[in-house]
């Protein structure tokens, strides 16, 4: 039982002694009553309530089709030349509302518009024969992996180039310089001399989930006509690649069949949601054509960052 708390006082006599000392009254709580049973219409009120709280959605949405019916009772009922609805007429109506919803994007346009903003053009200059004005020897493209403006793209991209150049979204352009290679794997790893206001990194993922069958989109610069997209599926992985002329054998590779060709070299492979997954080095055709088949192949992402001096995973 809580008490409360002692105090004391002490006030003295004229004589300067002090008086004595008293103690406050002790408060002594009277006994509780245990509370009486409820009723048996208390009991049965509180079913009710029960009853109602575990079914209180229901008893609404009853309540809601009641009010429905009700209104359009009483709207055929009381407006003049008011006509039924038939099945036909909800039919229309359903189907001219689904007309005038705008369908989503499709999960590449998505995935474009994700990696849009980090994929280059990356050109391979050479001096003129009869001027020192730099021309246009190839094409291809890079993609940037950080907030320096690092670019990955292909090494036969850049080789012998006497000069590279990057174009980005904005039109910025500026030249770029080779600061890591990893023959291997056919990869380079360049540093622009300038950069764009606003530089958009791309988000890398490990393949370690890649499966075959997954979706992924191709990002380059076909034949130097402009970025484009191409939508496919993860052929297989752990592929081997030797080109025709023997000099580039490369391993571990990524399978794709979305369209890639010339120009599209270096540029990235990219999943749905927007994430590179591998940088587009090669592709297979066993005639003398250079054009796509059906059959592509990528770096897988984890070997092109080790050649940036990366390790994101």
């Amino acid at each position: 039982m809580k008490r409360k708390a002692l105090y004391s006082s002490s006030r003295g006599d004229r004589s300067g002694r002090p008086g004595p000392v008293r103690l406050a009254e002790v408060a002594v709580a009277e006994p509780e009553l245990p509370p009486a049973p409820p009723s048996r219409f208390s009991r049965g009120i509180g079913r009710v309530k029960a009853f109602y709280k575990r079914r209180e959605k229901w008893f609404g949405l009853l309540a809601s089709a009641a009010v429905a019916i009700l209104a359009l009772v009483l709207f055929q009922a009381f407006v003049p030349g008011a006509r039924n609805f038939t099945q036909h007429d909800i039919d229309l109506a359903v189907r001219s509302t689904l007309e005038h919803i705008p369908e989503p994007p499709s999960k590449a346009s998505q995935a474009y518009a994700v990696i849009r903003p980090s994929v280059v053009r990356v050109s391979q200059l050479e001096k003129g024969k009869d001027s020192d004005e730099l021309e246009v020897k190839g094409v291809g493209t890079g993609v940037i992996i950080d907030e320096k403006g690092t670019i990955l793209t292909n090494l036969h991209v850049v080789a012998g180039a006497d000069k590279v150049g990057v174009e980005y979204i904005d039109g910025t352009k500026s030249d770029a310089e080779v600061i890591s290679v990893q023959p291997e794997n056919d990869l380079a790893v360049l540093k622009p001399k300038i950069l764009p206001d606003d530089i958009q990194p791309a988000t890398l993922k490990s393949t370690a989930k890649l499966r075959p069958g997954d979706e992924v989109i191709a990002v380059g610069n076909p034949f130097g006509i402009g970025v484009s997209v191409s939508d496919g599926i993860i052929s297989g992985l752990r592929r081997n690649y030797q080109s025709a002329d023997g000099k580039s054998n490369l391993t571990n590779l990524i399978q794709f069949d979305a369209a890639a060709n010339p120009g599209n070299s270096g540029g990235p492979l990219v999943t749905t949601d927007g994430e590179v997954v591998g940088i587009v080095t090669a592709i297979l055709n066993p005639t003398s054509q250079r054009v796509f088949i059906g059959i592509g192949f990528a770096v897988p992402i984890e070997n092109a960052a080790a050649a940036a001096g990366l390790s994101p995973f």
